[in-house]
């Protein structure tokens, strides 16, 4: 008895993610979930250097301001609500002093441009075609951070915008580092608050965009995260409490895909064994100071010792 309808996925023949890779995850918070897994088990990634962007127009103006290291200064930056911001860029950068938010915007502008330059792998996960427009200046805006609505125009990006949008940010990236492998891929998150009808046509202007960038050819892949999580995962059991996002089991779910299309075998492998290592340093003795618990630790810092050897820039003690 079948009792689920599954996405054919084959793994991907060339240019596979391995523990050499340097991986870098932009986009929505789903690249942040899977971003999280990409840490947890020791690769080299980076994620979202300026917080969650959901849009591909935030994405290319921070990737266009990292390469050409088109730092911010005071008048770039807004205070509303006590704090300071940017519309570029997440709320989580935001502070209570100019000085702080600037440092962090140009921290992360330098960051991101080696970053750029050395990513073997650049995941892009697009959340939504809505957009908001500061009226002010005419820009669209990456977060408004809480400025009253009526200072904004929402806007629902064309098919042809977004194409372009993408299209700028492969080649300003390829302008530093040509042999890159770009993954896109489309947020399960629905944006419920643009509406039922609404989070539909945006999911569609998304996709029709990517599929016009899509050539395994030049490097340009796909991977079929959002179409895993309305047709595999059709129960609300995947969701949180939210009934939006994807719950924890369907995280785990999308990312045991990703790992049969885009890791090689070498890279599984040496995942099973950071795998047991991470759940050997979350154990909890009933007895720290016992013989077998130091046995325990002996072999599991041996393991730790023989993995840093091989791949140095593992890190277990964060």
């Amino acid at each position: 008895m079948k009792l689920q309808t599954n996405i054919p996925l084959q793994p991907q023949q060339h240019n596979q993610i391995d523990y050499n890779a340097k991986v870098m995850l932009l986009g929505s918070c789903f690249s942040e979930n899977i971003g999280g897994k990409f840490d947890y088990f020791k690769f080299q990634s980076n994620v979202n250097p300026f917080g969650v962007l959901f849009h591909t127009v935030a994405i290319e103006n921070l990737v266009a301001r990292s390469i050409n290291e088109d730092f911010y200064s005071e008048e770039e930056l807004i205070y509303n609500n006590e704090v300071y911001s940017c519309f570029d860029a997440h709320s989580k950068l935001n502070s209570s002093t100019q000085k702080d938010v600037l440092r962090t915007l140009n921290d992360s502008i330098k960051s991101t441009h080696q970053q750029l330059k050395d990513a073997t792998h650049i995941i892009v996960t697009l959340g939504t075609a809505w957009v908001y427009r500061y009226i002010a200046s005419d820009k669209i805006v990456a977060n408004c951070h809480k400025v009253p609505q009526k200072q904004f125009l929402k806007e629902l990006l064309p098919i042809d915008d977004i194409l372009a949008s993408i299209e700028n940010t492969i080649a300003l990236i390829r302008s530093v580092n040509p042999k890159a492998n770009f993954i896109f891929t489309v947020s399960p998150v629905r944006h419920l608050k643009d509406g039922f009808v609404e989070n539909t046509q945006s999911k569609s202007h998304l996709l029709s965009a990517i599929h016009q960038v899509v050539d395994p050819r030049h490097q340009q892949y796909y991977f079929p995260s959002y179409e895993i999580m309305m047709d595999e995962l059709r129960d609300y059991r995947f969701y949180n409490s939210d009934m939006i996002h994807p719950s924890d089991l369907a995280v785990d779910y999308i990312w045991e895909k990703f790992k049969t299309v885009w890791l090689s075998e070498d890279a599984q492998q040496v995942l099973d064994n950071v795998k047991q290592i991470q759940s050997g340093l979350a154990h909890k003795p009933f007895n720290p100071d016992s013989e077998a618990h130091q046995k325990f630790q002996m072999k599991l810092n041996e393991r730790i010792e023989v993995l840093q050897t091989e791949y140095p820039h593992m890190n277990f003690n964060k």
